[in-house]
């Protein structure tokens, strides 16, 4: 398997989430939901773009590790089983509905923030996947603070406390 249809896979599929986020974005909000946490989003946003931008720059011509990707295949099953238990409230941006209750249905009723775990997860994989360690690293690095902060956003948003363990999406 080659780096560029990797990669292209992956940047297709990003796009495509990206224009399903904008439709329940927008219909979330035209439903009486408001947006929370917008400071950290483009930060969010060019961590995710820088990341797979320098994959691009630095993957191709490199060796796959077909054990790696076949990790990062589970990895995108695990992704598709969160934005459908989601649906239409899926979205890359916070946005409460009120009075809507917290998802318990699908990876919810085991973990927390699951969508945040499988993201993890794909931003330190698909570099080792290409033998980049250290991007793995470091990109895991800056995303754990993003993260760090937009979990506690939400669960704030989400009126969830801050002494439990279990985080909710």
């Amino acid at each position: 398997m080659d780096a560029i249809l990797i990669l292209g896979f992956v940047t297709l599929q990003r796009l495509g989430e990206l224009v399903l986020s904008n439709r329940n974005t927008a219909r979330l909000l035209a439903r009486g939901g408001h947006e929370v946490g917008r400071g950290h989003y483009p930060f969010m946003v060019a961590l995710h773009a820088l990341w797979l931008a320098g994959l691009w720059w630095l993957a191709p011509g490199r060796p796959v590790s077909v054990i790696l990707l076949v990790v990062y295949g589970l990895l995108q099953v695990m992704r598709v089983w969160v934005i459908a238990s989601l649906g239409r409230r899926w979205t890359t941006r916070i946005i409460v509905l009120p009075q809507a209750p917290l998802l318990r249905r699908g990876p919810y009723r085991f973990l927390a923030h699951p969508n945040y775990v499988v993201v993890a997860a794909e931003i330190a994989m698909l570099p080792l996947i290409f033998g980049l360690t250290g991007y793995a690293v470091l990109f895991s690095a800056a995303n754990a603070l993003i993260l760090w902060v937009r979990i506690r956003t939400e669960n704030a948003a989400l009126g969830i406390g801050a002494a439990r363990l279990e985080m909710r999406a």
